[in-house]
């Protein structure tokens, strides 16, 4: 999800399933005068909301970053007909126990 493919769904206020747990943080100053001004800017959306969208982009783009480390097996071909080999890196690992988590969350 892009910043502005955010801003478009607050306009039009789209909201994603949530889970029954929630979270309690504190925020430095700073960033919580930016939660306050996005949430005067788009005044259908409230804090919480601004708050988990940010955080759910933050977590994509973490995911995404997590260096792709190649392993011993070859999984397929590349359109070169080169090897592309399975991650033995974090993000497989990562991705498991999301699964599990989320599993958990869902009951």
């Amino acid at each position: 999800m892009t910043f502005k493919t955010l801003l478009d769904t607050w306009s039009s206020e789209i909201r994603p399933r949530e889970t029954e747990e929630t979270y309690e943080i504190r925020l430095p100053v700073d960033d919580a005068a930016r939660i306050h001004a996005l949430a005067e800017l788009f005044p259908a959306v409230d804090r919480e909301r601004i708050i988990t969208d940010l955080l759910s982009h933050a977590l994509d783009r973490l995911e995404a970053a997590i260096p792709y480390e190649p392993g011993a097996e070859v999984i397929r071909e590349d359109e070169f007909g080169d090897p592309v080999y399975a991650d033995e890196g974090l993000t497989p690992k990562f991705r498991e126990l999301v699964q599990s988590h989320k599993a958990t969350l869902e009951r």
